[in-house]
């Protein structure tokens, strides 16, 4: 189970930063939904549409933990791009009241996590996830993708702990995926070592998941040549 809390913690924080994703998404009009995002292939309102569709998809997973019972995100990588098309789809009004319906049932489902937890591990995209991780799971996806909208609002306002929860969990899925040999330094006293640890990078919190998540090196310092990424 979590601690209450520090599942407290973690929704209070998701809550800020959900509360300024919204307020970002509200105020966009019809032609900014439809502008292109930092995701190749994405529009915002796709972007949007994977937030919303991610935040019921993650509930299953908070089933899991604390049924047992094995949940997949999605039935199929085909149902998920299905899903986030469908929404990305629909009216403005409508794709705000269903990024904001998602972002309500998503908090208020966490809330059983207190709980005892049947299954302490679950899986995503084929990688164990600590079941105490999921609400930081759903922190990270909402910074990141927040920052993929390409507004006015920058990644350096998120909340410090959010920002290291987006990195653990771009880390994650690297060491997953094979990612390069890398030791991550932030200069906020981070580490993290990917395969061998061959390559030293360091850069701050803002920079390191910039280029983790993004592939934006312009903020980090390598001993080496940068590596090209496996996509988060």
């Amino acid at each position: 189970m979590i601690n209450p809390a520090r599942l407290h913690s973690d929704l209070s924080r998701l809550g800020r930063e959900t509360d300024m994703f919204l307020a970002t998404v509200s105020s966009l009009s019809d032609e900014e939904l439809a502008a292109p995002s930092l995701c190749e292939g994405w529009t915002r309102a796709h972007v949007i549409a994977h937030v919303a569709s991610s935040g019921r998809a993650l509930i299953g997973l908070i089933d899991w933990a604390t049924s047992g019972e094995e949940r997949r995100l999605y039935a199929s990588p085909e149902a998920r791009s299905e899903a986030i098309a469908d929404l990305a789809a629909l009216p403005r009004e409508e794709l705000l009241a269903e990024v904001r319906d998602s972002a309500a049932a998503f908090a208020g489902e966490a809330e059983r996590l207190t709980g005892e937890l049947a299954a302490p591990e679950v899986k995503v995209g084929g990688r164990e996830l600590p079941a105490t991780s999921i609400v930081a799971l759903r922190i990270a996806e909402v910074v990141v993708h927040h920052h993929d909208l390409d507004t006015a609002w920058t990644i350096e306002e998120a909340d410090p702990d959010s920002l290291l929860n987006a990195i653990e969990a771009v880390v994650r899925a690297m060491r997953a995926k094979g990612g390069p040999g890398m030791t991550l330094v932030t200069e906020e006293r981070d580490q993290w070592i990917i395969g061998n640890g061959a390559l030293h990078i360091e850069s701050d919190r803002e920079g390191l998941l910039k280029w983790l998540a993004r592939g934006d090196a312009a903020h980090i310092e390598a001993e080496g040549p940068v590596p090209a990424l496996p996509s988060w």
